[in-house]
């Protein structure tokens, strides 16, 4: 079946306005080479309520979804004419997304919930589409890793993964003894980069610190051992190497670009701090949904068939979408960088190379839906770290995340796309029994078991973090 583009109209000589496609008949479409499938298919996409979409984004691996959207048509297949642009920062991305100049945009998993529950910039932003699991790593400096090596176990010559942050500890209490703050940079405060690096510290018996908006304070860093700032990812390698942070967390490709320029070693995976995580999500304002409920779903059915052809055949697009993603539009890296993550594969120590085939996850395991549980594990972090200075019933918590991620969306789309023949049933979860809580166990580094039912019995089985009553 043919698509209807602006291009492809070119080609056959249509010289119609962007919109001006939408408004002819039956037989002038099949006049301009669409099939009578394509034509049935225009005409039902005039129901959008909006066509021409602005989509923001970091440049980031995760990002992959619009890409892969835009590059293969997806987009066009639902009647959208996309623009993608690259933002300065988070907050930026965010604010735009607040203030209409951007439709909507891949985010941080943490940033609807942050907006919505009034930490930081206070707005009702509302996801559909969980655009990734997994992608991150946590990489130090190579002076802080010579020290921390004595400390890691190793077998037949190599560390032994993952590497707990019991190894980092000493180093800290060194740096501590000369004077020195140790600093470690992540992306923003309600990211996933944040509670993930807060996560691992803490399980190593470091505090990350806490917040206290309510009394002025959003550093995050009232009780620290490790002071943990805001660095934009592509900055993340060059901050390092300048000193003014010992290491970080981010996303790809600016891990494997530390191991690149040899500066720098990563020492975890946040697959290895949480299996199978969460990580971005396309969120949107919830006045905007309301206003484009077509128009959104569309959008979201265009990010499933994305989200899929990059898992499809065991990761077997994954080269094509490296060199997608390097394009200076995107994100810029060198294409050896990307596919050194998103391949299948991940570098520790310069030529370390071990596989990880679910370093980066698009479409399997379900990592498309948005479960309500993952929404309600970013809000126990946010209570365990100050950014919900007060105690909040359970209730709250699952209250909260339905504000929040949006399945009804999501079902909508997905089951669209199954009446199309573009998806099988079999590809999503079953919509009939879904209660938005993962069925798989949760496996974190510490061995805490997670209970998304049961938030505050969590909250209460770490020894660091708020919990109960507690305030700062």
């Amino acid at each position: 079946m043919k698509r209807l583009n602006l291009d492809s109209c070119a080609r056959i000589g249509a010289t119609l306005p962007r919109q001006g496609w939408r408004s002819l008949g039956a037989g002038a479409l099949l006049s301009l080479g669409l099939t009578f499938a394509a034509v049935a298919q225009v005409q039902a996409q005039g129901k959008l309520e909006k066509e021409d979409l602005n989509l923001g984004f970091i440049k980031l691996t995760d990002m992959a979804p619009l890409a892969i959207a835009y590059e293969k048509g997806y987009f066009e297949d639902e009647g959208l004419f996309v623009t993608l642009e690259a933002q300065a920062n988070w907050k930026v991305l965010l604010d735009r997304v607040i203030d209409g100049e951007l439709d909507g945009a891949h985010m941080l998993a943490g940033q609807p919930i942050g907006a919505t529950i009034g930490f930081g910039t206070e707005a009702h932003i509302i996801t559909a589409f969980s655009m990734d699991l997994n992608g991150n790593a946590i990489t130090v400096s190579n002076d802080v890793w010579s020290k921390m090596k004595p400390h890691v176990a190793h077998a037949d010559g190599k560390p032994v993964h993952p590497i707990s942050a019991t190894s980092l500890k000493p180093v800290v209490e060194e740096y501590r003894n000369q004077g020195s703050p140790f600093r470690m940079g992540m992306v923003f405060p309600v990211s996933t980069h944040n509670y993930e690096l807060r996560y691992w510290l803490a399980a190593g018996g470091l505090h990350p610190g806490f917040y206290a908006p309510h009394r002025g304070d959003t550093s995050g860093q009232l009780d620290a051992e490790v002071l943990l700032s805001v660095t934009p990812p592509p900055q993340m390698p060059s901050t390092m190497e300048a000193g003014t942070i010992h290491g970080y967390c981010v996303g790809e490709p600016w891990n494997q670009q530390a191991v690149f320029m040899g500066i720098g070693v990563p020492v975890v995976t946040n697959e290895q701090i949480w299996k199978n995580n969460p990580e971005k999500v396309f969120g949107v304002s919830n006045e905007w949904a309301e206003k484009h409920p077509n128009t959104h779903k569309a959008v979201v059915k265009a990010l499933i068939r994305a989200a899929h052809w990059l898992d499809a055949d065991d990761n077997a697009n994954r080269m094509e979408a490296a060199k997608i993603l390097s394009l200076p539009h995107y994100v810029g890296a060198d294409v050896e960088v990307i596919a050194n993550s998103m391949t299948g594969t991940f570098e520790y120590e310069k030529g370390d190379r071990r596989s990880e085939p679910d370093f980066n996850v698009f479409f399997r395991h379900h990592a498309t839906y948005p479960f309500y549980s993952d929404a309600i594990w970013f809000l126990t972090q946010m209570r365990r770290w100050g950014q919900i200075p007060e105690a909040k019933p359970d209730s709250w918590y699952l209250d909260t995340a339905k504000k929040i991620y949006r399945p009804d969306v999501y079902a909508e789309a997905a089951k669209a796309l199954i009446a199309e023949g573009k998806m099988a049933a079999d590809d999503f979860p079953d919509f009939a029994t879904e209660d938005g809580m993962r069925s798989t166990p949760s496996e974190f580094i510490d061995g805490v078991p997670y209970d998304a039912t049961r938030p505050n019995a969590y909250l209460e089985s770490f020894e660091i973090g708020l919990k109960g009553d507690e305030s700062i």
